[in-house]
């Protein structure tokens, strides 16, 4: 089914902590090609799940020192803030923790075949590059698989020959559990302050993304962008990297609407309407900047920008009614994120809370002469109000999406906005499993209000 040889580990034995869409679909394949594979989530309902599926359940504390590695969810900490107690027992028995993505890799080499990898980072913008790279490679007829923090878990991920390229998209977490995998392309987008209790500082942080470009030779590819400080900063030190910005000259650049590279036009953006807004041109570059690397043709990387259709999620448009127009931007989950939405239009009705980022919404002060009203969702609303009125923002605390949509609408026609825009600048966990759920709401309670307008 997967393209791989059935017993490629076996004799190998592996723990699986954290039983959600990576962690069983990696239980799935490990025993497929052979492993011997213990599962354990700490939340009986996913024990439950695991189990309906015949998945072998046991807590693998006491004798950890037996596996081969422990395979661990990123979500779970194995270091700050506090090390998960079977992450503890790994650590202090000598045993590797890895992420999937990892046991990918090994498997695509064990299995003799040359496939590429090309992965990409950020703190924003990294999952419509990796969409946006996964369609350019298919208007150039590169054999390619997309995946593991975007869509299908990496191991899920079926076997390549030696022309196929998999496009992986690379969270913190991911980066600082893989051992052996070497990016063949790889590309950091921007840095700015995040999942900063997971990595003590900025300066860990940024030393997680930056494993992105670890064990790169010679005959590799590093894509890094120069518009913001830290990564200008790491830029610096990487003498060979292509540099990428929509702010000055650089290796391939932003030229108003149009992507450049010293060779002249590479594409229009006027043409890419699923791509909005300066950090979707640093998108585009960088998914430029690693397709030509990996042979796509010129013409096909043009294509491919132009005619890419957007994720969900990322400043989608849900519906316009009666002229106003639902933009549903649930992936922004920090704020600066959620500029990048609200930099792209002028007069705004805005959806935003939940569960807050270090620093709140005080950095996107810069955006709030576009903003007519905000309805405040979520934990942290309270705290979002009290930002907004110290700077004289007409807001509402609504506390529930529910509340919050049809009084958004209510609102932009009332005071002349053409734009609702969900751009949360907050986690979702408080009121919903993710963004893609809190995202979906948002959607569905827009399409209910089209049979009232």
């Amino acid at each position: 089914m997967s393209g791989f040889p059935q017993n490629l580990f076996e004799g190998k034995r592996y723990a699986v902590v954290g039983l959600g869409r990576a962690g069983l679909g990696a239980m799935r394949m490990l025993t497929a090609l052979g492993a011997t594979v213990v599962g354990w989530d700490d939340a009986a309902f996913a024990r439950e799940t695991a189990l309906r599926e015949e998945i072998f359940i046991a807590d693998p504390t006491q004798d950890i020192g037996d596996y081969d590695a422990l395979i661990l969810s990123p979500g779970i900490p194995h270091r700050l803030p506090m090390p998960h107690r079977i992450a503890a027992a790994a650590i202090a028995a000598g045993r590797p923790i890895l992420t999937d993505a990892e046991l990918l890799f090994q498997a695509v080499r064990a299995s003799g075949s040359r496939a590429r990898f090309a992965g990409i980072t950020g703190t924003n913008g990294k999952s419509t590059t990796t969409a946006l790279l996964a369609h350019i490679l298919a208007q150039a007829g590169i054999p390619h698989a997309a995946g593991a923090n975007l869509g299908p878990a990496a191991l899920s991920l079926g076997w390549l020959p030696d022309d196929g390229v998999y496009v992986l998209e690379m969270s913190s977490y991911m980066l600082e559990r893989l051992a052996t995998l070497r990016f063949n392309v790889a590309c950091m987008l921007n840095l700015s302050p995040d999942h900063l209790d997971r990595h003590g500082d900025m300066e860990g942080y940024a030393a997680a993304k930056m494993q992105i470009f670890a064990r790169q030779t010679n005959a590799d590819t590093a894509v890094i962008g120069t518009d913001d400080a830290p990564s200008s900063t790491l830029a610096a030190t990487m003498p060979h990297a292509i540099r990428i910005s929509c702010q000055h000259e650089a290796d391939i650049f932003c030229d108003g609407s149009l992507i450049r590279d010293r060779n002249g036009l590479i594409a229009d953006l006027r043409v890419a309407k699923a791509l909005p807004g300066a950090h979707n041109a640093q998108n585009a570059a960088a998914a430029a900047a690693m397709a030509a690397a990996l042979g796509a043709p010129r013409a096909a990387i043009a294509q491919g920008i132009e005619s890419f259709p957007g994720l969900p999620h990322r400043q989608e448009l849900i519906a316009t009614i009666a002229g106003v127009h639902f933009i549903n931007d649930s992936k922004a989950t920090n704020a600066d994120a959620a500029s990048r939405a609200l930099g792209c239009y002028n007069r705004i009705v805005w959806i935003a809370g939940g569960i807050a980022k270090e620093g709140g919404i005080e950095p996107l002060a810069n955006y709030f002469s576009r903003i007519a009203t905000t309805f405040l969702i979520g934990r942290d609303a309270e705290h979002f109000a009290a930002t907004l009125a110290a700077h004289a923002i007409r807001h509402v605390v609504a506390h529930s999406l529910e509340w919050a949509v049809p009084a958004a609408f209510e609102a932009a026609r009332r005071e002349g906005a053409d734009i609702v825009l969900l751009s949360p600048a907050c986690a979702s966990f408080d009121q919903f499993s993710g963004f893609e759920e809190r995202g979906t709401r948002f959607a569905s309670l827009v399409r209910a209000l089209e049979g009232t307008a």
